[in-house]
């Protein structure tokens, strides 16, 4: 596992500091452009392995595979976000009304919570990226 970036580092990375430290352009994009990735696309959409999603630039823990669940929307999808884990604002952007989702660590764009749920006991569904998130495998 890797260790959760601390916030003094965080505060001075400029954006040509994310995009060395995450190394990947999509993962840039979602995480500090407020980006999308393409539906279906992501690795995490489908996956059932065990463990705990973290965020991909702080390394935060933000959901566990026990709350994933299969939506049909095209991004892994969780009806619960761990404590004090995940930010919630306001997003009215493309002409629609959302909450957007972000890490309480860094700040990092991850997705939307929607509150259409119907199969779950909590009514919500975190629409996450993948390339916003790691998997923390459980052995």
């Amino acid at each position: 596992m890797t260790k959760v970036l601390d916030k003094q580092t965080i505060q001075q990375m400029s954006d040509a500091d994310w995009r060395a430290y995450l190394g990947d352009e999509l993962a840039h994009y979602v995480l500090r452009q407020k980006g999308t990735e393409r539906a279906f696309t992501g690795v995490y959409t489908d996956t059932d392995i065990m463990g705990v999603y973290r965020c991909r630039g702080c390394h935060s823990p933000l959901f566990t595979s026990q709350s994933k669940f299969h939506s049909g929307c095209g991004w892994p999808s969780f009806d619960t976000a761990l404590p004090n884990a995940v930010d919630e604002t306001a997003d009215f952007s493309h002409g629609m009304i959302r909450t957007e989702i972000t890490c309480h660590h860094c700040g990092g764009h991850l997705g939307h919570v929607f509150d259409d749920n119907h199969i779950t006991p909590t009514g919500l569904r975190y629409c996450i990226n993948s390339a916003a998130i790691t998997l923390d495998e459980q052995s």
